[in-house]
């Protein structure tokens, strides 16, 4: 075990390098940049320098002058020390932005996750328990009506009927008018009040994925001669599903939770800008709107880190899951 993850560690430090070289190519080659935003302003001061003059004096500041391959190995060595540079954007070091605002989608997208897990399962298992039947049926057309709903728009109909109509959220931000008058307790509850609607949507627009997917791979199980043989011995049905088919069913589904694990972190883009969430995916995508070239190559490979942590997590999660499964 110690030798295979050692090697899927080395191979994966080698995808990374190669992940981030392709990243640092995309974001030099972006068509705006924010140092040409604060060179513009600059010139058009009073009595300042060029526009041209700004752009060489900015550009050598933050290590743009050089090519691309000397700025990568330039951009890597900081890396590895662990300094990235000033968000170009925030005006703070890359790693101060980020830990204050990666926490946030951390806590909603794990209650998120937690609540994903604890619906879709137990509906795909009692949806396949139950084939062709109402109840079946039922759990079908919700998981499909809950995978083809579009984000904003989801967000936008709950913001609607409980901000608007019924007033009992506040349309958009983490925190209320009287935030800073309330005691510790109060402010968590009001942090977790306005957490209320974007965690519901992120929880309805997963579920039916995870619930089509253990449907289909749990009727698989059931079908196999082996379950067979186990309800001709006399097993109770309990014991025949959740003891010998739903661990069996566990095999595909810690892959697809593997890889889940990024979003964790990742923060979720589309729900935390439609709610004014301060989170990771709020930050990353107003930082890439502005050409913040040292928070976006940070925040994207830290998603590469995470992506390759969580497949090397789902392959050795295959030994816990099912003793057939052995790493050499």
């Amino acid at each position: 075990m110690k030798k295979y993850i050692l090697k899927r560690l080395l191979i994966s430090v080698v995808i990374l390098v190669f992940v981030a070289f392709i990243i640092y190519v995309l974001m030099r080659c972006l068509p705006t940049s924010y140092l040409e935003q604060i060179a513009r302003q600059k010139s058009m001061q009073p009595g300042s320098k060029s526009f041209e003059e700004w752009m060489e004096q900015l550009a050598a500041t933050y290590g743009m002058d050089k090519g691309i391959i000397p700025g990568f190995i330039s951009w890597c060595g900081r890396a590895i020390r662990g300094d990235f540079g000033d968000s170009w954007r925030w005006t703070v070091p890359v790693t101060q932005k980020f830990q204050e605002s990666v926490w946030i989608s951390f806590v909603m997208g794990g209650i998120a996750f937690i609540f994903e897990i604890l619906i879709a399962i137990p509906l795909g298992i009692i949806a396949a328990t139950k084939q062709y039947t109402w109840v079946d049926n039922t759990i079908t057309v919700v998981a499909l009506a809950c995978y083809s709903l579009p984000t904003f728009f989801f967000a936008s109909l709950l913001k609607l009927v409980f901000c608007v109509h019924l007033g009992w959220f506040d349309l958009g931000g983490l925190i209320g008018r009287n935030y800073e008058q309330l005691g510790p307790m109060a402010q968590l509850l009001d942090k977790g009040h306005h957490l209320v609607l974007p965690i519901v949507t992120l929880v309805v627009i997963s579920i039916g994925s995870l619930m089509r997917y253990t449907r289909t791979n749990m009727l698989e199980v059931l079908n196999a001669d082996y379950i067979r043989t186990a309800r001709a011995k006399g097993l109770p049905e309990s014991k025949v599903i959740y003891h010998h088919a739903f661990r069996n069913t566990l095999i595909p589904l810690v892959t697809m939770l593997g890889g889940s694990l990024p979003g964790l972190f990742a923060g979720a883009l589309i729900t935390e800008t439609l709610y004014s969430i301060p989170g990771i995916g709020f930050v990353s995508y107003q930082s890439m709107v502005a050409g913040d070239i040292p928070f976006s190559m940070f925040y994207l490979v830290f998603m590469a880190i995470l992506t390759l942590l969580g497949n090397l997590i789902s392959d050795i999660l295959y030994a816990v899951v099912d003793p057939r499964v052995r790493i050499a």
